[in-house]
């Protein structure tokens, strides 16, 4: 399990690395910062849960063990030669001058305003649900608390 979580961490990470080679800076950085930091808590519990954490029963998670590789290799000879093969459009214009405003606008649209300030109102709604769940309440360290009468 673990070896998985971090094959998918290094992969996750090269998905960061690709935005950081399109010069989308600060969204690479962040799939970057935040993928690591989720297959850390990822690996921490599934070691935690797991049955055999210490690895005392030799167990064998691999399905077609001679197979799997073949077929993998050929997946990937395939892909890059669909890579080499393809017949790539030529690039029209230039970059823009803020990828990531760009990048943003090509996703949400007209649309951005709306789902920053959505946004915000969902972080609001979270922080007053916890606020109001709590069995305290806001301002209960502000008032004396009635001591109970001994002798009674």
């Amino acid at each position: 399990m673990a070896r998985a979580t971090f094959a998918l961490l290094t992969s996750l990470v090269g998905v960061g690395l690709v935005f950081l080679l399109i010069d989308l800076s600060y969204l690479g950085v962040l799939i970057v910062l935040m993928m690591v930091m989720e297959m850390m808590v990822m690996a921490v519990f599934m070691i935690m849960y797991m049955m055999n954490p210490a690895g005392l029963m030799p167990m064998k998670m691999v399905h077609n063990s001679r197979g799997a590789p073949l077929i993998a290799a050929g997946v990937f000879l395939l892909l890059v030669a669909g890579v080499f093969l393809a017949p790539w459009p030529r690039r029209r214009g230039g970059p823009p001058a803020d990828p990531t405003h760009a990048l943003g606008l090509s996703i949400m649209g007209p649309k951005m305003l709306v789902m920053m300030v959505v946004g915000v109102a969902i972080l609001a709604t979270m922080i007053s649900t916890t606020v109001l769940a709590t069995h305290r309440g806001r301002y209960d360290g502000d008032r004396p608390r009635p001591r109970p009468e001994e002798g009674r």
